[in-house]
């Protein structure tokens, strides 16, 4: 079972693990677009923000500085607000983290490391300095309310709806290669049409030029003059 939250900005999904058996799952089956949250150095759920489908698309990034800037700048585009309600959220799911004044560490999904030293529900950190912190984060009661009346818990293929994920991705970058390679066609074409033109348009001028001074009305007279001229 995994329990799901409705926060401010219907763009995001919240959601988080029933227990680190269910976290586990959630490690191995999460989205790109996932952003992680936990309570730093306590036990805690783990938490997740879901970004709209299509901020994290990493396809043909080959270099590892471009991959994190993505990765930098979509974290960069959670409004303050929902990082302190996701805050709330995990503080408010901590056996000790919700008695006092706590830190609240975040990552994004790809970077968060699994090994098969660790325990169940543990997890690590490709890159450490990729660790985000909510400093002296307190309990707001209204936020915290606001988020549990919204819990929700539902059964869910993990791996489903990974797969299922996966799809359509793949789907909307096809649409999206489709459709760049439509617009190059296209452009082709236009370039095409108008290098014609100038052709034509040239060549006309090239007509009128060489015809310069000569009388087109075309007697018998007129055609031999210009015979003669030619000879």
């Amino acid at each position: 079972m995994v329990f799901f939250f409705t926060c401010s900005d219907p763009r995001y999904v919240v959601y988080m693990g029933k227990d680190k058996f269910e976290n586990e799952q959630l490690i191995k089956y999460g989205f790109p677009e996932d952003i992680w949250f936990h309570v730093d150095k306590l036990s805690s759920a783990h938490v997740y923000l879901r970004l709209p489908p299509g901020t994290v698309d990493l396809s043909g990034v080959k270099d590892k500085a471009a991959a994190k800037q993505m990765l930098v700048d979509a974290v960069d585009s959670v409004p303050e607000k929902i990082k302190m309600e996701m805050a709330q959220l995990t503080k408010e799911n901590s056996i000790d983290g919700c008695k006092a004044t706590c830190d609240v560490v975040y990552t994004p999904f790809l970077n968060l490391k699994k090994e098969e030293r660790m325990d169940v529900g543990q997890v690590g950190f490709k890159d450490e300095s990729f660790r985000i912190l909510i400093r002296n984060v307190e309990k707001d009661k209204e936020i915290v309310k606001r988020l549990e009346k919204t819990r929700v818990e539902k059964v869910v293929d993990l791996a489903k709806e990974r797969e299922q994920r996966d799809a359509e991705e793949k789907a909307r970058r096809r649409k999206f290669i489709d459709e760049q390679k439509r617009l190059e066609k296209e452009e082709a074409k236009r370039n095409a049409e108008e290098k014609d033109l100038k052709g034509y348009v040239a060549l006309q001028e090239l007509e009128k030029t060489s015809n310069v001074g000569v009388n087109k009305s075309g007697t018998i007279e007129e055609c031999r003059e210009i015979e003669d001229d030619f000879m």
